[in-house]
């Protein structure tokens, strides 16, 4: 997947926003205020960073080389996903993944906002 697909994949789910809160190559995306992406616009190949359970990082590092613990991030939540020879399908599914373990650690309340917009 190119960072345009990405973009454009992520910007469909329900309350997500985009922005660039740490540099101009850093885009990160958020719902309810919280990051659940975020991606790496000069590197080349393309990189995602993305949140999972612990337990599910372990095993897709174990089976991809291009999946490994994220950069600055906690390496236990946080895997970083060289986008190169990795499936469309995979890649969606892990933007799935990491949104919904976000959205299910917002507060209710955050939660009924999100999903009235």
């Amino acid at each position: 997947m190119q960072a345009e697909e990405i973009q454009e994949y992520c910007l469909k789910k329900k309350g997500v926003t985009e922005s660039f809160p740490f540099n101009e190559e850093t885009l990160v995306f958020k719902v309810g205020n919280k990051i659940f992406l975020l991606m790496s616009l000069e590197s080349q190949p393309l990189k995602i960073s993305l949140k999972n359970t612990p337990e599910k990082n372990i095993e897709l590092r174990a089976e991809f080389w291009q999946i490994e613990g994220a950069y600055h991030m906690n390496k236990a939540h946080w895997s970083s996903v060289v986008c190169e020879g990795i499936k469309a399908d995979l890649i969606k599914k892990l933007i799935d993944e990491s949104y919904d373990l976000v959205f299910k650690s917002l507060t209710k309340k955050m939660r009924d906002e999100v999903l009235a917009i």
